[in-house]
């Protein structure tokens, strides 16, 4: 039986992944007073005069939504609202697992961008915090930027949680190889959701030398077939090169993948500069097979996948972020939270080494740093 069928039958074992448990008894009439009626109106009847009582007397303070409409699910994209189910409820209990975090799956049948973000809105009163996820761009960035005044952190996991552990999982590596962020030149391949926010953290870090190709190639300022967000990464990289991927990738340092499979080949790395770090997050299959990267001369190869060493996977973020967000009350997760967290999550490793340069994914330790991290950013930054 293989991992898939393996875990078909799981999910249908156990009906799903998740449950709910009550907190307080419910044994007798007093206990229904109680927990109920009559005695539940009080504490509504204080909510109800100010709002921010919710926090003492529910559980919104340690509760987070965990919301898809399933249009970029996985590596299975479009696969619907009911599709993005599993994975909504895999992420919820990694919620609780990992930090406590009581977390609930919400799945909005519907592409509509305004619908999702007054569904959104709708809903937000019960929860601390909401996690967006598997949301397809362009969408993804109209849906998060429009919910920032909620009150509440709202952060599209597959763009920043990604970039996190990239970033804490870069810091590291230029450590084994011995190289300066300023001076490293990066090739990101894949301008959706992911390899933009990519870019966008690690600029605001220091590092300067980046190019983005997309399925057309290299995304210049000599294409006129780019989109506002693609107009964006221009600005930003300032790039005036052309090319494929196998064009641009001479030459360079480092290569971050998030596309798809099997793009690069032991002559391409070869091509890159000496201690080459390849970062292929293509799943199930990344853009190069580890070995073959390391034969073609890469010092580092990190991927998204648990059998491979270095993985990148964002279960190493997203728990403490969450925690140290909702535990300082936080009304929104900021750049400079995104690159305390990195950091934070960068220095968690021990015994650095080219095939060590991230914790394991279910390392609980790495919660508490990366909860503490973003905690002392947040008052910093509203001190």
């Amino acid at each position: 039986m293989d991992i898939y069928e393996e875990s078909l039958e799981m999910h249908e074992k156990f009906r799903g992944k998740l449950g709910t448990y009550s907190k307080v008894p419910l044994n007798n009439k007093k206990d229904l007073s109680l927990a109920y009626t009559p005695g539940v109106a009080e504490p509504s009847r204080r909510i109800g005069l100010n709002k921010e009582e919710a926090y003492k007397y529910t559980n919104k303070g340690n509760m987070v939504a965990v919301i898809s409409n399933g249009t970029a699910v996985l590596g299975l994209g479009d696969i619907g609202a009911y599709g993005a189910i599993p994975v909504m409820e895999g992420k919820a209990i990694l919620f609780k697992e990992l930090a406590g975090i009581d977390a609930f799956p919400i799945c909005i049948n519907s592409k509509d961008v305004q619908e999702n973000i007054r569904t959104i809105r709708n809903i937000a009163p019960v929860f601390g915090g909401i996690n967006l996820e598997d949301y397809r761009a362009p969408e993804c960035f109209e849906i998060e930027n429009a919910l920032q005044d909620l009150g509440i952190p709202v952060m599209h996991d597959d763009q920043h949680g990604t970039a996190m552990v990239v970033l804490g999982g870069m810091i590291n590596a230029l450590r084994v190889v011995g190289k300066k962020k300023e001076e490293v030149h990066i090739v990101i391949n894949g301008a959706g959701a992911a390899g933009t926010a990519i870019m966008k953290l690690l600029l605001r870090y220091g590092f300067r030398h980046i190019i983005m190709l997309d399925s057309k190639g290299a995304i210049s300022s000599n294409r006129n077939d780019l989109n506002e967000e693609k107009k964006e990464i221009v600005k930003l990289t300032g790039n005036g090169l052309d090319g494929d991927l196998k064009s641009i990738l001479g030459g360079k340092d480092i290569f971050i993948g998030v596309s798809k499979g099997n793009l690069l080949n032991e002559e391409m790395v070869r091509s890159m500069n000496k201690d080459a770090i390849v970062f292929a997050l293509a799943n199930p299959a990344p853009e190069i097979m580890p070995d073959v990267a390391l034969k073609g001369g890469a010092k580092i190869v990190a991927t998204g996948r648990s059998d491979f060493p270095n993985q990148v996977n964002n279960s190493l973020i997203f728990p403490g972020v969450f925690r140290g967000a909702l535990d300082c009350r936080a009304t929104r997760i900021t750049t400079e939270m995104k690159l305390a967290a990195a950091e934070a999550l960068a220095g968690q490793v021990v015994n650095l080494s080219k095939d060590n340069i991230l914790p394991p994914a279910l390392y609980k330790g790495v919660v508490k740093a990366v909860a503490e991290a973003v905690k002392i950013a947040w008052r910093k930054e509203n001190e």
